[in-house]
């Protein structure tokens, strides 16, 4: 396997799952063996506030990412992009959750999904973070670019939901609904 170096950010509004949605990508990567280190900024409110999460996985030193250096982002709100775009570097990605195209401040791969009316036709309003994750895993796979979020794959994503909710079937079966849902809108 080719050497793996991804730096992502994870961002939207407190209450969203920002931060569940980085721990899965990490120990997804984890799982694989890969090295990660991760560091979040809260807003000033738990709900609503904005939140920011740095990925990295690969061998690096320090958690945070600069402006201009990340391989792409997730944003689990659209309005989060104008706020966070200045971190995705030039040939970059970013995955959102919108309604309608974004406009970016430099010609970005850009790809958009509708997570909220997903996540409601599958009565689990909740899950956009999930359905926004599968997106993503699809939206990046093979990015000549940036090498896409190459450490993600389908089956390791589910495997890492199985392993964090072993026995609760419960959440199980819904949460891989949504991600193979936000997958399957590639």
């Amino acid at each position: 396997m080719r050497e793996i170096r991804q730096q992502i950010i994870i961002c939207g509004v407190g209450g969203q799952g920002v931060l569940f949605v980085t721990r899965l990508m990490a120990e997804a990567a984890i799982a694989r063996g890969l090295p990660v280190l991760t560091s979040e900024t809260h807003g000033m409110a738990q709900r609503g506030g904005t939140v920011i999460s740095h990925l990295k996985v690969g061998d690096f030193a320090s958690p945070l990412i600069r402006h201009g250096r990340a391989d792409g982002m997730l944003a689990l709100k659209a309005e989060s992009v104008a706020q966070f775009q200045g971190f995705v570097k030039p040939s970059g990605w970013i995955v959102a959750n919108s309604k309608v195209p974004l406009e970016t401040d430099h010609p970005l791969e850009t790809f958009i999904a509708d997570a909220d009316r997903v996540a409601k036709e599958l009565n689990h309003p909740k899950a956009v973070n999930l359905v926004m994750l599968g997106f993503c895993v699809a939206a990046t796979a093979g990015n000549p670019n940036s090498d896409g979020a190459s450490f993600l794959a389908l089956n390791h994503m589910t495997t890492v939901l199985e392993t964090r909710f072993a026995g609760r079937k419960d959440i199980v079966t819904p949460s891989v609904n949504a991600l193979e849902a936000g997958f399957n809108l590639r």
